[in-house]
């Protein structure tokens, strides 16, 4: 990769990508070959909202390359409560790590720590904008299936606030693939993100309903409707639920789609979808491992 940092999907080439994925290939066929390739090094995990998946497996990926990690812990137990801003905290988190692990309720705030240290920063996560490492495994479950050209993905959902699909959408336009966006219209894509996928000549089209295109989907990526994104509670309560799926919802796809979803899931995907031959979502989550090792041993060779 051409960078110190990793803060967005648009950073990232065609080429960046296939490296990243090929190497997470070569780690989950032999992962002893990579184990203890950054010994003595410290990755920090620096989480200003909860995480499950991303949290445990970039630590897990950094164990597995032999580093360790250290952990900023809640914001409520951390100097954050006393005010201390974002720039003081990476720069003090810069002289006890190698590499720096950042989500955070604000957009822009991976961009803004990447400003003041030296040591890459990874966005885990920044509100509503970018989850980069999230896109990567989702890229490598859907080359895993199917390749990644010639393919015609629907993304449904929470199109406006949601960072893994602002992420993979972005990271789509490096690949022949045709887009979908599904989602009621007061969650329709930003007009900014709209306006950016064009610019990157993407082929995308915009529904309300699955129905409309679900028989020519390879992919199918569901989101949750983010409560915690929402300004106003009334206008989640107006659209929860809207765009649930269950066994019989995929009765007219095609044989081989698969169904991918971020996790953590509510009632989006119905649990008989789980055993239905099309659900990917728990090898999506469990492929965190091998790409973030990938990722991390990527970032890492700069730094040695």
């Amino acid at each position: 990769m051409r960078q110190d940092h990793l803060i967005t999907a648009t950073q990232l080439s065609r080429d960046d990508i296939e490296a990243v994925l090929d190497r997470a290939r070569r780690i989950a066929a032999d992962p002893a070959a990579f184990a203890d390739r950054h010994a003595e090094t410290v990755l920090a995990l620096c989480f200003f909202e909860p995480s499950t998946r991303t949290k445990m497996s970039f630590d897990t990926a950094a164990k597995r390359l032999g580093a360790d990690t250290i952990d900023m812990g809640t914001v409520e137990s951390s100097s954050v409560t006393k005010g201390e801003s974002l720039a003081d905290t990476v720069r003090v988190i810069e002289g006890y790590a190698d590499a720096i692990v950042l989500r955070h309720p604000s957009e822009g705030a991976a961009t803004l720590a990447a400003e003041f240290v030296d040591v890459p920063v990874i966005n885990a996560g920044d509100g509503a904008g970018q989850h980069p490492s999230q896109t990567l495994l989702d890229l490598y479950t859907v080359r895993e299936n199917h390749g990644l050209d010639g393919l015609t993905v629907g993304i449904m959902g929470d199109l406006k606030y949601g960072r893994t699909v602002h992420s993979l959408a972005a990271a789509l336009t490096n690949f022949d693939v045709n887009q979908h966006f599904i989602s009621p219209d007061s969650l329709r894509l930003p007009r900014s993100v709209r306006f950016d996928l064009h610019e990157a000549g993407a082929q995308l089209r915009e529904h309300t309903d699955l129905e409309d295109v679900l028989p020519e989907l390879d992919v199918l990526y569901v989101t949750r409707i983010q409560k915690e994104r929402f300004p106003d509670e009334n206008e989640y309560h107006r659209v929860a639920g809207q765009y649930r799926i269950d066994a019989g919802t995929l009765a007219d796809a095609r044989e081989d789609l698969i169904v991918m979803h971020p996790l953590p899931r509510v009632d989006e995907i119905a649990a008989d979808v789980d055993t239905s031959g099309h659900a990917r979502y728990f090898e999506q989550a469990h492929n965190g491992v091998p790409v973030r090792m990938a990722l991390l041993d990527t970032l890492l060779e700069g730094t040695q």
